[in-house]
């Protein structure tokens, strides 16, 4: 009997949608040669994590082992797949493995970072594949919602794995492979192990609509319209963009481009040969020279993102053009959840403005780039799978697609972060818990969720901030009174005296009565000085805020 055996262990990506990495590893116990497929991102919220630029996995599990690790492949260029990929990059120091369109995008942000582009690998799609240590891994074509989206074949001694990634079974994409099940069959014809799934949809009943049919209605709305159209969608949605450009090129509008990251997206597309006859665009300068009624706009921020364009554009302008009454606004996309607020405070913004906005509340306009649950079971028939790991999703998600797949006898687990699973049998098997988190990027600095950086915000956030300073001389003695600096209070509490003064007066008296020994000892001191001014800020504007005592002594 063998003692080395086929491990699945997600860093990120199961229990939740977004910040996906996955590793894969095979060998001795504690010894595996590892794989890791994709090192995503997650986008932060002012509610749970104010300030912070981007949220990624924590991989110091992964990092201790950067000696077994063999190679880093990402699926395809979302960002909750790619996005950490430069920002991890050094704690890993492997190749990473992409298709062309993924490849490129990829490269641009080791060059942004400083690192050398020469690291990301282009692989040709399947049946081509590359061998990493006791892994063979093929990168299969499927349909999804941005470009050369890839499901892995992963070979290994003890069987076949199929990683769909993020997927589709989309006969008509328009940019990009369509879903081909013929493939799919032949590549699960001698047996898979684990069949390893998106789960996003798997609560959506119907089956999934072609990125296809929503060209039609778009056309038609954008031919309908009077004043400048706006729209907005993924930037990374390649198809749909075209899809938008082409309506406005029918209606005999010129097309503009606005916002860094869908002007890089059709740039890659362009330049890698996935995105052919994209119609002409005009620069901003030029734009504003036309009549309003021959303008189309393509923008960024779909998700009420505060920087991007669409945003700017609800607030006032954005490289000199200005949206104005009889205008419209199409979001061609799903507001992601989380993201709500932000989508509607443009919303209102915009309708303060008189301009006419259309969303995807009629599913004219959008479909989505995931496997609805009845593509989910077709794609199950097709695998035929030994056991089936649902990925990608929520608990809930993971939770009822797993019992899709006990419906049909496939052994089936719900496999949250952290949870390292032993493939090599009949069953899968839990053999070990991970500690996994969160890794945050606030400015230029990373650090985990424990570092209490995020957590100290937003109680100064929530309860306001007091500094209060003391000098001491040299026998020990108060050098004058305590003085207060309050952030994020009322002004006046309950006495209708200023709070500052109320507060550097009790902490005078506190100064007053405190003994020689409280004095001498800075901890005693600071302790002492915070607990009054909080319950002063309690006792006269029902706040405890967060209190920073700097105690100075002259010796």
């Amino acid at each position: 009997m063998s003692t080395e055996r086929l491990i699945y262990l997600p860093l990120g990506g199961a229990g939740e949608i977004g910040m996906n990495a996955y590793v894969y590893g095979y060998g001795k116990p504690g010894k595996e040669r590892l794989i890791l497929v994709d090192l995503g991102v997650t986008f932060p919220d002012m509610d749970s994590t104010p300030g912070v630029d981007l949220i990624m996995p924590d991989i110091r599990w992964l990092k201790k082992r950067a000696d077994q690790l063999e190679g880093v492949f990402i699926t395809h260029a979302h960002e909750d797949h790619i996005g950490a990929v430069a920002h991890l990059y050094r704690d890993l120091n492997v190749p990473i493995y992409a298709r062309a369109f993924t490849a490129n995008l990829a490269r641009r942000k080791m060059d942004e970072a400083g690192l050398d582009s020469e690291e990301v690998k282009t692989v040709s799609a399947w049946p081509e594949v590359t061998k990493l240590g006791p892994f063979t891994i093929g990168v299969a074509p499927i349909s999804h919602s941005i470009p050369e989206s890839g499901g892995l074949v992963i070979d290994t001694p003890a069987g076949r794995i199929v990683h769909t990634g993020d997927f589709k079974t989309d006969p008509t994409p328009i940019v990009g492979e369509a879903f081909d099940p013929e493939m799919w069959a032949d590549i699960a014809k001698d047996g898979v192990k684990a069949l390893v799934c998106d789960s996003t949809n798997v609560f959506s009943l119907n089956p999934g609509r072609s990125e296809v049919d929503v060209g039609p209605e778009i056309t038609r709305l954008v031919g309908e319209a009077e004043g400048m159209v706006v729209a907005t969608t993924f930037a990374s949605n390649v198809a749909r963009v075209k899809t938008l450009a082409e309506a406005g090129q029918r209606a005999g509008r010129s097309v503009v481009l606005l916002g860094r990251a869908m002007q890089r997206m059709i740039e890659a597309a362009t330049e890698t040969g996935v995105l052919k006859n994209f119609p002409k665009v005009v620069s901003t300068e030029a734009a504003q020279e036309l009549p309003r009624e021959n303008l189309m706009l393509i923008v960024t921020g779909s998700q009420g993102e505060r920087r991007a364009a669409s945003a700017q554009l609800a607030r006032g302008k954005y490289r000199g053009i200005e949206v104005k009454e009889g205008d419209m606004f199409l979001f061609s996309s799903k507001t992601i959840p989380g993201n709500e607020r932000g989508v509607i405070r443009i919303i209102n913004q915009f309708s303060e403005k008189g301009v006419d906005v259309v969303d995807d509340s009629s599913g004219l306009y959008h479909v989505s780039g995931h496997a609805n649950r009845p593509d989910l079971e077709r794609m199950h028939d097709i695998i035929k799978p030994q056991m089936l790991i649902p990925m990608h999703g929520e608990h809930r998600h993971l939770r009822q697609h797993a019992r899709l797949g006990e419906a049909k006898d496939i052994a089936s687990a719900v496999v949250v972060n952290g949870m390292m699973m032993d493939l090599t049998g009949d069953q899968p098997k839990v053999v070990d818990y991970v500690d996994t988190g969160r890794t945050y990027l606030d400015g230029s600095v990373k650090y985990g969720a424990m570092d209490g950086v995020v957590r100290d915000r937003i109680r100064m956030a929530l309860n306001g901030h007091v500094v209060v300073t003391v000098i001491l001389d040299e026998q020990d003695e108060p050098l004058g009174e305590p003085w207060c600096d309050i952030k994020g209070l009322a002004e006046t509490g309950r006495s209708n005296a200023a709070l500052v003064e109320v507060m550097e007066e009790d902490l005078n008296q506190f100064m007053m009565r405190a003994g020689a020994k409280t004095l001498r000892d800075d901890d005693k001191l600071e302790e002492n000085l915070r607990r009054v001014a909080r319950q002063t800020a309690q006792n006269e504007i029902g706040k405890k805020p967060e209190v920073t005592v700097v105690v100075s002594r002259m010796r």
